[in-house]
């Protein structure tokens, strides 16, 4: 069989997410789900298409990378043209690649990098509505990124998480690098790491614009590390501030 390695692009503005909900009498919008169903269409198999991990509901994506596996003796810019003429608008296969077939999207990840996306600006800007947080009032940027330093390293991300107290998961991770950039008042906090736990990116991103507002001091985030437990201070930011901006393998 052939392994074809995806390189995606969408909005998740309207999708409960990337990954496939198998519930009984319920129609659910997926990413996955709307891309295996033109693949399966277009070769007459049953795709299963493996994704690099799962985003929420209502979080975008510049570059995911997805894999799948086929006998169709299409050629690649043929499986190009199908998937951008059956594939809704919000959704586009930005490139295919022949893989090997040890390839495999989720496992052999080494990092993956998020952006999260505040609108500082007085009145929000329209053409950002769907891609950006809008905040009102002055951000302290400076006590954002000083809160932003104890979080780099390895550690038990369980209280910036939606991990359930009884799951058996490890809950550490290695955060590699946050860079927190403002132009025009557009915030832009970038994260990589080598995985990242359930709404782990947008809880970090809530807990920091509590600290930017001068709700909580910076300190408080290395006491919310070293807690390990969920914390009512540690706020989830709204889902369409976020996307998933670029894996590394």
């Amino acid at each position: 069989m052939r392994n074809i390695r995806m390189t995606i692009q969408y909005d998740g503005s309207r999708y409960k997410g990337w990954q496939k909900q198998n519930i009984k009498g319920t129609s659910v919008s997926t990413i996955q789900d709307k891309i295996e169903k033109v693949l399966s269409k277009m070769t007459g198999e049953e795709i299963q298409v493996i994704g690099c991990g799962r985003t929420d509901t209502g979080v975008h994506a510049d570059k995911y990378i997805a894999n799948f596996k086929t006998n169709s003796e299409k050629k690649l810019p043929e499986i190009s043209k199908y998937l951008h003429e059956f594939l809704p608008e919000d959704i586009s296969v930005t490139s295919l690649k022949e893989v090997s077939d040890r390839f495999h999207s989720r496992l052999n990840v080494i990092s993956k990098t998020y952006v999260y996306t505040i609108d500082n600006n007085r009145f929000a800007n329209v053409f950002l509505k769907k891609y950006s947080y809008h905040v009102e009032g002055q951000l302290n940027i400076e006590k954002m990124r000083e809160a932003s330093k104890y979080l780099i390293g390895t550690h038990d991300f369980k209280c910036f998480s939606g991990v359930k107290d009884k799951s058996k998961k490890s809950t550490v991770r290695t955060i590699n690098y946050i860079n927190i950039t403002e132009e025009d008042n557009i915030i832009k906090i970038e994260y990589n790491g080598n995985g990242f736990l359930l709404n782990m990116v947008r809880i970090l991103s809530g807990t920091l614009i509590r600290v930017a507002k001068g709700e909580i001091e910076p300190i408080k985030v290395k006491e919310l590390l070293e807690e390990r437990s969920r914390s009512e201070l540690a706020e989830k930011a709204p889902a369409k501030g976020l996307c998933m901006k670029e894996v590394k393998y």
